[in-house]
């Protein structure tokens, strides 16, 4: 029973505690009643403090965007994440490209430039898809996760402890406002000095009575005076403790951006070796695509009006051009240098599947003899070859000469 007593006075003068707070917050916004403001520092500091948590969130979302572009794949993470279990693992966009490049290498056949070539590109794919994945995890454990924690952790308790520091301040105003209604009271009251009235009139005796009731609600309200002096006080020390708490609280966020900007060179240099892999990856496959043979690919470049290097360029693509012409030009052996002074004809077996760019080549395939033989002002890389009623130019890396 005394527990229950106890809980229903909790109870009451929790509620008129939330009434008086209330009270305080609607005179305030309509201008009624005062308000206490916190100090530039503590303001400042507030500030600080919202708009760490604004971008703080923005950033820890465009990181998620970057490191996983499909939407459908963030929302199923999330679910597993609250779940608290572990997402399914799944082939990101790098590694299915790969896979999908070494079937189809296998598919037309490893012995095949275009097959081989396909596989060897699926396997870089595959091995930027683990770097990707490294790098995803990495960020996650390095930036996102402390992101993550000050939003969900240290912000939270800001969050909790500005809102406790709110309700302080509305109690210790809404104490002010009470203090200054019974000190007005008091005064008001001592100024009435009611004597009985001499004539014995209905009205007058009605009007005393009126003005006797009055004075003595004044009375009782200046007999709150020294009683709301010390909730005054009370409140007063409460608003100032938390208002200390809050700031401490606050001052933190300084060292939370060391430690983000820790968190932030970590992430960059994640990215830095992602990108290094990636470029050494790719490096080594267009060396290895390199050794192919490609003189079809640089004699058709070289005849295409629409494909011009100029002379002044740089990129990647015009070196890699000229290397392949080179690698070209030193693979014609003795043999078809006399074949191309002669003016006979000799049989060759395809060593790779070519096909033709234009009409006037002839596409090969692998293994198959043909008979070739050259004619005056062709190209030095080119041959003639025929196939039954079949005729057209054909590179002569893609032949080997048989006795």
């Amino acid at each position: 029973m005394n527990i229950m007593d106890f809980n229903v006075k909790k109870l009451a003068a929790d509620a008129g505690t939330f009434l008086s707070r209330a009270v305080q917050f609607t005179e305030e916004k309509l201008g009624q009643a005062e308000k206490t403001e916190f100090d530039a520092h503590l303001e400042n500091l507030l500030s600080k403090a919202e708009c760490t948590k604004l971008w703080t969130e923005k950033i820890m979302r465009q990181t998620e965007v970057l490191l996983q572009p499909n939407p459908n794949a963030r929302i199923e993470e999330f679910v597993y994440e609250k779940l608290d279990r572990k997402a399914p693992s799944r082939m990101n966009n790098p590694e299915l490209l790969g896979q999908y490049m070494v079937d189809s290498g296998n598919e037309f056949g490893p012995g095949t430039a275009y097959g081989n070539a396909l596989i060897k590109s699926g396997e870089t794919q595959k091995r930027i898809g683990a770097a990707d994945r490294e790098l995803i995890q990495t960020a996650a454990i390095n930036f996102l996760t402390p992101l993550r924690n000050f939003i969900e952790g240290d912000y939270k308790t800001i969050t909790k402890e500005r809102k406790l520091l709110q309700n302080k301040r509305l109690d210790l105003d809404a104490a002010k406002t009470r203090l200054k209604k019974a000190k007005a009271a008091e005064a008001r009251a001592a100024q009435l000095n009611l004597s009985p009235p001499e004539e014995n009139n209905v009205m007058v005796n009605v009007s005393y009575m009126l003005n006797l009731l009055h004075v003595k609600w004044l009375k009782i309200w200046a007999e709150e005076v020294s009683k709301s002096e010390q909730e005054v006080r009370i409140a007063q020390s409460e608003f100032d403790r938390q208002a200390e708490i809050t700031r401490l609280l606050l001052e933190g966020i300084s060292s939370t951006h060391a430690h983000h900007l820790r968190c932030l060179n970590d992430f960059v240099e994640a990215q830095m070796t992602y990108y290094a892999q990636c470029y050494q990856y790719m490096l080594d496959l267009q060396k290895q695509l390199g050794s192919f043979p490609s003189t079809a690919l640089a004699n058709h470049n070289q005849s295409s009006s629409t494909c011009v290097p100029s002379s002044s360029s740089t990129t990647p693509s015009t070196s890699v051009t000229a290397s392949l012409s080179s690698i070209s030009n030193s693979a014609a052996s003795s043999t078809f240098v006399e074949l191309k002074s002669s003016s006979g004809s000799r049989k060759a077996r395809v060593l790779y599947d070519y096909d033709a760019a234009n009409s006037s080549e002839l596409s090969l395939l692998a293994d198959e003899v043909i008979t070739v033989y050259s004619i005056p002002g062709m190209d030095s890389d080119w041959l003639m070859g025929e196939r039954g009623n079949q005729k057209g130019k054909v590179p002569i890396t893609y032949l080997e000469l048989l006795n």
